[in-house]
């Protein structure tokens, strides 16, 4: 029999835990509110233990994080505004106490290895995930490998064009004010208009803005990374006409420039698509991360 893998995915206000080999093959599976650092990681270790084995696990976990495997806080949550949560060493934790090999990248990131090896992804020879909700953040792959630098990507934090006189709000970003997240996530739609997202109308001026917003957005992603294909999902996406608006937005604000028929509105639709797979998308692409780094253990590749 086939090993199995566990996958964890700790989002800002959920954590998921699975154990199996992919879609179809969940052996087990648990979600629950993401509390305080030890509440959680206790009971993360508690569903592994009454859980059938794992050969490995994998981690997504929301950021920022700490990826450099020799770091002395590899597999930290860093600099992160939610409470409690700053410098805690979840990787390391879940590795001591459930004795396997733990992969550990961002939760955005696993979920574009979820959705390239599964869903929406397949077949894209490099891939952004972009999800866009209490924050907004993107996992980069290329053949399938999530791609980081200096640090993992956070793109939620570019700056982004804006008209003061068109949109006067100050931003709802901690760190930066108006940086791209802190112009359209979810909690900056619901600032602006004083309303939660969910009761605006389809035809209230919010999601025109958040569409151009957006857009903005993903044509810097599209410019500098050239992904042969855009995911984007997350709880503002989930609004019916947002899909449709930043497609359109996106073709207008490239002009033409760019001489590929998926930038124009003839294949803009499938190349700037929707998730495939749910909310399981992270911890699946976790599950996929723990399979990788059992396979390059025991082969010797880093």
């Amino acid at each position: 029999m086939s090993e199995l893998y566990g996958g964890v995915e700790t989002g800002g206000t959920w954590c998921v835990c699975a154990v199996g080999r992919g879609p179809g093959e969940m052996h087990a599976r648990d979600q629950f509110r993401t509390a305080e650092p030890h509440e959680t990681i206790e009971r993360i270790a508690a569903f592994f233990a009454g859980a059938p084995d794992v050969a490995a696990i994998g981690i997504g976990s929301f950021g920022p994080v700490d990826l450099v495997p020799d770091s002395p806080t590899w597999g930290h949550v860093t600099t992160t505004p939610k409470p409690g949560w700053q410098h805690v060493g979840i990787g390391p934790a879940l590795r001591e106490r459930l004795g396997v090999p733990v992969a550990f990248d961002l939760d955005v990131t696993a979920a574009a290895v979820g959705e390239h090896r599964w869903g929406a992804g397949q077949g894209a020879g490099s891939l952004c995930y972009l999800t866009v909700g209490t924050g907004i953040g993107a996992g980069l792959l290329i053949d399938g490998v999530p791609r980081h630098g200096l640090v993992h990507p956070e793109v939620g934090h570019m700056r982004v064009d804006r008209d003061r006189e068109r949109d006067p709000f100050d931003g709802c970003c901690p760190v930066h004010g108006d940086c791209w997240e802190g112009l359209a996530n979810g909690p900056a739609i619901a600032a602006r208009w004083d309303r939660d997202p969910e009761d605006l109308p389809d035809d209230h001026p919010a999601w025109a803005l958040e569409a151009d917003y957006l857009a903005a957005g993903i044509l810097n992603i599209v410019l500098v990374f050239s992904p042969e294909r855009v995911i984007v999902g997350g709880g503002v996406l989930e609004h019916p006409p947002m899909l449709g608006l930043v497609r359109h937005r996106v073709v207008e604000l490239l002009g033409g420039y760019l001489d590929t028929p998926f930038l124009h509105d003839e294949e803009i639709d499938s190349y700037l698509v929707a998730p495939a797979l749910g909310d399981d998308a992270g911890v699946l692409g976790a599950i996929a991360l723990a399979e990788r780094t059992l396979i390059e253990g025991r082969t010797g590749r880093a």
